[in-house]
C-alpha cells in the first residue's frame, strides 16, 4: 500500500493513519533527510523482529531510531552538557548520534556496548509519524542489507512492499545515508561519512 503524503505539510489525517499501522506492530517504509528508512515502534518485539527478516541483517546489528526532539533523546541516551551543545548545533539534520543507552531502550536497537544510535531528521513526515507515536521510530535504509538502497518510493513498493504494511511517498530521495558519530566520554569520533558535513568537527 502506497500512502502520497506531503513532504511539507503532512496531512494529519493520513499521519494517523500511519501511526495506527505502527501500533500494530505494523512495518513501513518512509523518507528521512538522506534516503528513506524502513521501521517501526522500537518497542514492539514482532515489527523490530520483521524488518531483521525483510533485510536479511545480522540480528547483532542494532538499529538506530529517530526521535521527536532533542528532550525525547534525554529519555532514551545519556546525555551530556557537551553531546547536548553538538546536537543542539546540528539536529534536526542528517546525523546519527551515538550515545550512551538508558534502560528502558529495548535490546533489540541497543549493542553489546550499549550504546545507541539517534536521529532527528530534517524531514516533516518523519517527525510528524514519531510525534503522532509517542516514541521512536526504527531507522533503517530501505533495502535489503549489503544491497543497493532504493531512491523511488515505488521501487520500493515493488521490491518490498509485498513484505511492508505502507510505504509513505514523499517523493524521491537520492541522498546518501546520515554521519555517524559517536559522542561516547565525550569525544567526537566518526564513525561513518555520509550526507552531514564534518569540517565542523576541526574548527572545535
Amino acid at each position: 500500500m502506497v500512502l502520497a503524503i506531503n513532504p511539507q505539510n503532512p496531512q494529519p489525517r493520513l499521519i494517523k493513519q500511519v501511526v495506527d499501522i505502527l501500533k500494530q506492530g505494523g512495518v513501513i517504509a518512509y523518507p528521512t533527510d538522506t534516503t528513506y528508512g524502513i521501521g517501526c515502534d522500537i518497542f514492539n518485539k514482532k515489527g523490530v523482529k520483521n524488518i531483521y527478516q525483510i533485510k536479511k541483517r545480522d540480528p547483532r546489528k542494532p538499529f538506530s531510531f529517530i526521535c521527536a526532539d532533542l528532550s525525547d533523546v534525554a529519555n532514551y541516551a545519556q546525555v551530556s552538557n557537551f553531546a547536548f551543545k553538538i546536537m543542539k548545533r546540528h539536529l534536526p539534520g542528517p546525523y546519527t548520534f551515538v550515545l550512551e543507552a538508558t534502560r528502558i531502550v529495548p535490546d533489540s536497537v541497543v549493542t553489546r556496548q550499549k550504546t545507541v544510535g539517534i536521529r532527528i531528521p530534517e524531514n516533516a513526515i518523519a517527525l510528524s509519524i514519531v510525534r503522532e507515536l509517542g516514541h521512536p521510530l526504527v531507522t533503517t535504509s530501505a533495502n535489503i542489507s549489503g544491497e543497493d538502497v532504493y531512491h523511488d518510493p515505488l521501487d520500493i513498493e515493488d521490491a518490498l512492499g509485498h513484505m511492508l504494511d505502507a510505504v509513505i511517498d514523499g517523493g524521491i530521495l537520492r541522498g546518501d545515508p546520515s554521519t555517524v558519530i559517536s559522542l561516547i566520554d565525550d569525544r567526537i569520533d566518526v564513525l561513518r561519512e555520509g550526507v552531514g558535513d564534518i569540517s565542523w568537527i576541526h574548527q572545535l
